[in-house]
């Protein structure tokens, strides 16, 4: 059998377990980790040992992973902080040792694992990172159901706005650039991409008028990465890179900021959006939403972002080999 995603269950209070039945509808051969006690009654599926086990048709195949505590939709228990966290790491370890094929992680809620298992990581994508030994990575959101695709990189995270422009280094927008690249052609199979890099400032700074951080060291480092034959525009304004000809002249946009990047993606795919960890070892997706506690255990939860995840993980893989 081939080798399968895995779909981690993050946090069991969220929307997680309601995603899990009808992401079946993918396609995709995918294995759940989580505790069976935490799906929805009714959800078809059948306990395997190991990630390629198989299991009827019409059946999730489960990889057991026993929680102290039962799931009480909308309410994290700090008893399963540590179990979530846990399942992640049993994820990393099976597509590390190439059992499967990559991963698909449902979401956690950072405050309730910091709560209850003093997890020091801001989020998945760091976490990741640290388990995969360190490696620099760039969060990538990514669309499925808007052409031209919209893809973009936010060169820092979850931060304060008022701290962006002291942490905007040009080391680090360099390596946001670099893995952005490498990224696109390794998961993505385009050998020649193009770029598009957002100024920090409104109009790019407008020669100076707006602010100077373009002139500093914006243009200069890009300059220097067209020397080396990459295919890469900007520094541009922000306000005019999102619509559909502006899309159509690049494979990613790499952006100043967290809301620079996460708002057009939001707006142009709010359902179908992919949220993408380049630089990993290993393929990592996950759905561009959150536990959603105020709609858990309604049977409102919306499974098309993590359908598109699943199915993004799979292509992916493919495209490494």
């Amino acid at each position: 059998m081939a080798r399968r995603v895995l779909l981690t269950c993050g946090e069991p209070a969220g929307i997680g377990p309601e995603l899990v039945g009808p992401a079946m509808a993918s396609g995709v051969d995918f294995a759940w980790i989580g505790d069976p006690a935490h799906l929805p009654a009714g959800t078809p599926y059948c306990e395997i040992a190991a990630p390629g086990d198989a299991v009827p048709d019409g059946q999730v195949p489960v990889l057991r992973h026993d929680f102290p505590a039962p799931a009480t939709p909308g309410r994290a228990d700090p008893e399963n902080a540590q179990a979530v966290i846990e399942v992640i790491a049993r994820a990393v370890d099976l597509v590390m040792r190439r059992e499967a094929l990559a991963m698909t992680t449902l979401p956690i809620n950072k405050q309730a694992l910091k709560e209850g298992a003093g997890f020091a990581f801001p989020g998945h994508t760091e976490y990741l990172a640290d388990l995969a030994g360190d490696v620099p990575v760039a969060m990538m959101l990514a669309s499925t159901a808007v052409e031209p695709p919209c893809r973009v990189v936010p060169a820092t995270i979850h931060i304060p706005l008022a701290s962006v422009p002291a942490s905007l280094t040009p080391e680090r927008l360099e390596q946001a650039i670099r893995i952005t690249h490498a990224g696109l052609q390794r998961d993505f199979a385009i050998s020649a991409p193009r770029l598009a890099v957002a100024g920090l400032n409104p109009h790019a700074g407008e020669g100076g008028a707006m602010g100077h951080e373009e002139d500093l060291f914006l243009r200069p480092l890009l300059a220097r990465l067209r020397d080396e034959g990459m295919d890469i525009s900007g520094p541009l304004p922000a306000d005019t890179m999102f619509h559909p000809a502006a899309r159509a002249g690049y494979d990613a946009a790499i952006c100043a900021y967290h809301d620079q990047a996460l708002i057009p993606i939001k707006t142009l795919d709010f359902a179908g959006g992919v949220n993408v960890t380049l630089g990993l070892p290993f393929v990592r997706t996950s759905p561009d939403h959150g536990t959603a506690f105020d709609i858990a255990g309604q049977g409102r939860a919306d499974a098309t972002s993590t359908i598109a995840a699943l199915k993004m993980a799979q292509d992916m893989a493919r495209a490494r080999g």
